[in-house]
């Protein structure tokens, strides 16, 4: 009772005040002491305070016009909350402007009446609100924010300012080249632990060194992921656990398949070159142009093409079935042109027999007679090459897999890797020919 008095008395002041500045008091209108200005006083007030009763004034001042609700806190104190401006350009405006402020007012009242503070219940719901929205913001990011950006921004962020040129740009590119693309483009807190797995345990069967760091840097982007919110939970590190229980189980199945680490194959192509044997030149030959036995101990002249360095196996002689086509590097092309002189429809002939293809054995008998027979095997060359390109990131999966002739099980992109690989591959092999003979 005692506040209503003192707001009734402040109403009075303000008409008190418009009176003695010359400005005409709003009259009051029938039915209490609400609603007391006409949509014509609002759009004609000049300069000044005016009353619409139950504490909503429109205070004018210049170009400015606002409505405003003053009244006495539950704690005493007299506070003022601004409702907004007050749009009278015509009197539509003024009208809607009018009707909207009293609406407010009302709901403070009420507010107030609850012993609410209605500046406090305002800034409140405003809170509420902003969280609300944030929320969906954040969502909203976590669906459009896929495991590539996350990666790129982390690796932008975190790896760029601290590593080398060198090694920050194989960080990135070793996800970008192994990563499939359907996982590396979709949103990142919808990626799972066994989608994971899927495609790091079938790297791991290839190269092992490289699934690791493929693993390592991907909980490494999860992790970041996960402290700034965009996912939940970290599916690389989820992982680690099933990946080393394949690591044990493939070591006791594959452990007889050894082959050469790629640092000591320049050391292994200068033994080699010392060597004045057939099967030397013939595994040389074949460790640069990561082909099988079979295909090298029986190649013929005529699967040669030397003016365009290129040496294109029959479909016949090829383990998969399909013609496979190889681009030979300088050492390679002068291997080839040297026995062209030893006039054998045989590019590697017998020893025996110059009419007879070099026998499967003899490259692992000349492994033998280098005491490197349990370093590697011939066939383990090929793990060697494919090791180097993998750690290196020297080329696309699908490019390293074309030169080792694994057949693509899709027929139709089987074709198109032919069609469109043959300057990746002939690169790829160019700089598999100059780490083999680096001095």
């Amino acid at each position: 009772m005692q506040c209503l008095l003192v707001d009734q008395l402040v109403d009075q002041l303000v008409d008190c005040d418009q009176f003695e500045q010359g400005i005409p008091m709003a009259k009051k209108r029938s039915g209490g002491s609400l609603n007391r200005l006409t949509v014509r006083q609002v759009q004609a007030a000049a300069d000044g305070s005016y009353s619409d009763g139950g504490n909503l004034i429109l205070r004018v001042q210049g170009t400015s016009s606002t409505w405003v609700f003053r009244y006495t806190a539950s704690a005493g104190q007299r506070r003022e909350m601004g409702l907004g401006s007050c749009y009278r350009n015509n009197p539509k405006q003024a009208g809607d402007s009018l009707s909207q402020a009293r609406a407010t007012a009302t709901a403070a009242r009420a507010t107030l009446a609850q012993g609410t503070d209605p500046i406090d219940d305002r800034d409140a719901r405003r809170t509420v609100a902003q969280e609300i929205a944030a929320a969906k913001r954040s969502s909203a990011t976590r669906e459009q924010l896929s495991l590539a950006r996350a990666a790129r921004a982390y690796h932008e962020r975190v790896i760029e300012p601290v590593r080398t040129t060198k090694h920050s740009a194989q960080w990135i590119s070793s996800l970008e080249n192994h990563v499939p693309p359907l996982l590396w483009h979709k949103p990142i807190a919808a990626i799972t632990a066994p989608e994971l797995l899927d495609f790091v345990g079938e790297l791991q069967g290839k190269v092992p060194e490289t699934a690791s760091r493929i693993r390592q840097r991907l909980e490494s982007v999860f992790d970041d992921a996960e402290f700034r919110g965009t996912c939940s939970g970290n599916p690389a590190r989820a992982i680690r656990r099933k990946l080393q229980e394949g690591k044990r189980g493939r070591g006791r199945e594959r452990g007889h398949f050894a082959s050469l680490p790629f640092l000591n194959v320049p050391a292994f192509v200068r033994s080699l070159r010392a060597e004045d044997a057939m099967a030397a030149r013939c595994l040389e030959f074949t460790l640069l142009t990561v082909a099988r036995t079979s295909e090298a101990v029986r190649a013929v002249w005529s699967e040669f093409d030397l003016d365009n360095g290129v040496w294109t196996i029959p479909a016949v002689r090829m383990k998969g079935g399909e013609r496979h086509v190889v681009f030979l590097c300088p050492r390679a092309m002068e291997i080839v042109q040297a026995q062209a002189q030893l006039g054998s429809q045989y590019v590697f002939p017998s020893p025996i027999s110059n009419d007879e293809p070099l026998s499967n054995m003899s490259m692992l008998m000349q492994l033998r007679r280098m005491n490197l027979q349990k370093e590697t095997t011939v066939h383990g060359l090929r793990a060697t090459f494919s090791t180097w390109a993998y750690e290196n990131d020297i080329a696309r999966e699908d490019v390293i897999e074309a030169c080792l002739a694994h057949k693509e099980g899709d027929r139709v992109k089987a074709a198109y890797n032919r069609a469109v690989f043959s300057g990746e591959r002939t690169t790829l092999l160019l700089a598999w020919g100059e780490f083999a003979n680096a001095r």
